[in-house]
């Protein structure tokens, strides 16, 4: 008898959601809203997956049936508070007949390694660093959030970004092209407007301004290139980290995939970061394919499923 499998990828900006049959064949895709599982948004998080869900299963013209099992991915499940949260609220809303919530690494180490050994780096509006050791021990590094954390993130960029603007408008740093950048790309008529600006914007809003430092860095302007060799070195530190506790020795043999928004292919930071890994985690052996975590979450639902 056939029946339907939901993958959910959860992170702060968006959500993406597969819908499969038994054997795992994509049947259709739809994206959402953000759906991280933060403190106090839970309820939120669970709504704009089964939202997005629905969407999938009436691009395939399956409204109204039930999945099997569905397996969401999400940022900020790795607090298990926050994971039991949304998991409950999904089951209210009857997703599916079983439901699974799980860390957003697990999904994407799932896609990146199988249950091999290996480190993921993911760079998108937070960022954070899972692995696996050739033993089967789990790491993690980073993860903490933009109010302690999140280093060398899209949202940690752009916090550094305003700061940088709010300082070159002061005379405290010098001229730079961020500051107008920032200034048209919030339609400002001038710095005064930042506080106000910065004071309502969310982690996703701050990721945005990531985008204005990759596009002002291109033209040569030092301060973004600066600020992006920063956040380089911040997440080349969190591959470091978990080299030495995973595999004891950077310069070992490490599978390393690169995920997030800011780590696609072919993108300018991904660049960036590849190049410093050649020297300061020289045994990193770089995983070419990208690293598509929503299709972790839909082996991790056929696991169960089966």
């Amino acid at each position: 008898m056939s029946f339907l499998i939901v993958g959910v990828d959860g992170g702060g900006t968006k959500t993406k959601v597969s819908v499969t049959d038994e054997k795992g064949h994509e049947l259709a895709t739809a994206t959402g809203g953000g759906s991280a599982a933060r403190p106090g948004q839970t309820t939120q998080a669970a709504e704009m997956i089964a939202q997005t869900v629905a969407e999938a299963l009436a691009a395939c013209e399956r409204t109204g049936e039930v999945p099997r099992v569905l397996c969401a991915g999400l940022a900020g499940a790795g607090r298990e508070p926050e994971r039991q949260a949304v998991r409950d609220a999904l089951v209210r809303l009857e997703v599916a007949d079983r439901v699974i919530v799980e860390p957003d690494a697990t999904i994407a180490l799932e896609d990146a390694f199988g249950d091999g050994p290996g480190i993921l780096l993911v760079s998108g509006t937070g960022s954070s660093c899972f692995g696996r050791s050739p033993t089967g021990a789990f790491g993690r590094c980073g993860g903490w959030g933009l109010s302690i954390g999140d280093e060398g993130s899209g949202a940690w960029i752009g916090r550094k970004t305003l700061s940088i603007a709010a300082a070159a408008a002061d005379g405290r740093e010098p001229e730079t092209a961020l500051l107008p950048a920032v200034l048209t790309a919030l339609e400002l008529e001038n710095s005064d407007g930042l506080v106000a600006w910065a004071a309502h914007a969310d982690p996703a809003a701050l990721a945005r301004l990531a985008t204005i430092v990759i596009t002002v860095a291109a033209t040569g302007d030092l301060r973004a290139n600066s600020l992006l060799a920063l956040a380089t070195e911040e997440l080349v530190t969190h591959v470091r980290a978990l080299a030495r506790q995973l595999f004891a020795d950077e310069r070992a043999a490490i599978p390393v995939a690169l995920a997030g928004g800011l780590m696609e292919r072919g993108s300018f930071v991904r660049k960036l970061v590849e190049h410093r890994l050649k020297t300061a985690v020289p045994g990193a052996m770089v995983r070419a394919e990208p690293v598509v975590p929503v299709r972790g979450a839909v082996r991790v639902a056929l696991r169960h499923a089966k």
